[in-house]
């Protein structure tokens, strides 16, 4: 991989989506939105207070994984993927591109996202707001990476859609949002234990809690980077040079 290469996919990939409002909003405020909706549903209930950590991890995740694999098999359906690997760019040049590109609209999306939850729907942080915020953007860009995956292999946006059954509806059943994760059966427990998302749910619990396991918080954002990292190596393998 070649750093200016990467740098000018990123650069390029910025300026596309500036010029895309709705893209942005859609980034920028749904979560945001979402996040306001369940605060506002179990208003004046303690619920709002246990599931919003996960919440913060959920919707982020969701929106980056349907924008950035749509995104990404558009540039391949136009043919533009095509055109410009005919070019001395690289697939990794590519991925890691578009994981930058997005990785910095994740740093606004999660920073909107935790301000509103705290700020505004009245979400109490026993733990370090900074380090919430760092957790939050690992996981906005761990579904970042999972779109870029799900991207190479999907040829048409309908089959992107297909992917959320396989990559993210089990993290969402098993991540313990619905049910903590020790009370499921055995074998669901165990692999609920390794889906990435379970740890961003993890972490933002247990900084929300003020837990002084730091040592575990810091393990549960290793394990998400590296999940993240993995995806983008594997799209990078799988990507198709040619437009399908």
């Amino acid at each position: 991989m070649n750093p200016g290469r990467t740098l000018a996919t990123t650069g390029r990939v910025l300026t596309q989506i500036r010029h895309d409002h709705r893209t942005v909003a859609l980034l920028l405020l749904v979560p945001t939105l979402l996040i306001g909706l369940v605060a506002w549903i179990f208003s004046d209930t303690p619920v709002f207070a246990s599931i919003g950590p996960a919440m913060i991890a959920l919707f982020p995740f969701i929106v980056m994984f349907l924008v950035t694999s749509i995104a990404t098999l558009r540039e391949r359906r136009t043919g533009t993927l095509e055109r410009l690997l005919a070019m001395p760019l690289g697939r990794g040049d590519f991925l890691l591109g578009y994981t930058i590109a997005f990785g910095l609209l994740a740093v606004a999306q999660a920073s909107i996202a935790v301000a509103f939850a705290v700020w505004v729907c009245g979400l109490e942080i026993d733990g370090s707001i900074g380090l919430l915020l760092l957790v939050a953007v690992m996981d906005a860009v761990l579904g970042t990476t999972l779109g870029l995956l799900a991207s190479a292999f999907a040829r048409t946006e309908f089959q992107v859609v297909q992917f959320m059954p396989v990559l993210v509806f089990p993290q969402i059943l098993l991540g313990g949002i619905f049910l903590p994760r020790d009370q499921l059966p055995e074998v669901l427990q165990t692999i609920g234990d390794w889906l990435p998302l379970s740890h961003a749910i993890d972490a933002l619990n247990a900084v929300a809690s003020g837990s002084d396991d730091t040592a575990a918080i810091w393990i549960d954002i290793g394990i998400i980077a590296a999940y993240a990292v993995g995806a983008v190596v594997l799209g990078s393998l799988t990507l198709r040079r040619r437009t399908p």
